[in-house]
């Protein structure tokens, strides 16, 4: 699946800076992108018992479930208005 074009109007509606917009998005992709590897890693060290140098097995062909981009899926959250977000300060940190 290809990231679908998304115009910079769109990304008005929720944000007026754009590069906000962007950054926004990219770190809520980043966040999906953590947390599937931490569900996929729970979900590997429950199957498997492994000595430390043992290797996993490769994963069957048929058992492989294609995920929507986490970009696809953040821009998507961003567009539709379910991303709520706030400035910090350098103040705060």
């Amino acid at each position: 699946m290809a990231v679908k074009p998304l115009s910079i109007r769109e990304m008005e509606k929720q944000s007026e800076d754009i590069y906000e917009s962007v950054v926004v998005m990219s770190k809520r992709a980043r966040q999906i992108n953590q947390n599937r590897f931490m569900e996929q890693a729970i979900k590997d060290a429950e199957e498997f018992d492994m000595g430390v140098l043992d290797e996993l097995p490769p994963e069957p062909k048929e058992n492989y479930e294609e995920e929507t981009k986490s970009t696809t899926q953040a821009m998507d959250e961003f567009v539709e208005g379910d991303l709520k977000w706030q400035m910090v300060s350098e103040e705060d940190n």
